[in-house]
């Protein structure tokens, strides 16, 4: 992940890609810096998803899932889908609620 991210920087960067005249853009910087928040949390997600809904679901593994195994797996990515759209609109506005209250 940290290569992939320094090499954004390098290659946009580098040759002044972003402002003019080989100045860094400071709103470039922060929405690259965001997508790549973005990205990890994406992946991590998935990763925990994937962990979990496996050893939930998957007895024993093999060469493909039985139809027991793809309802499992169906079920609990969207459980686990659910709960974290929920924890995230409640951090979301608690995070408002703190910022208005600054």
């Amino acid at each position: 992940m940290e290569s992939g991210f320094g090499s954004d920087f390098g290659s946009d960067f580098g040759s002044g890609g972003g402002g003019g005249g080989g100045k860094l853009d400071p709103g470039l910087i922060m929405e690259q810096v965001k997508v790549q928040i973005a990205v990890a949390n994406a992946q991590e997600l998935l990763q925990r998803m994937t962990d979990k809904c496996f050893r939930k679901c998957i007895g024993k593994p093999g060469g493909a899932l039985d139809n027991s195994e793809q309802k499992c797996i169906a079920m609990c990515m969207d459980r686990y889908m659910d709960s974290w759209n929920t924890v995230s609109r409640a951090y979301n506005s608690r995070l408002q609620r703190e910022r208005a209250n600054m």
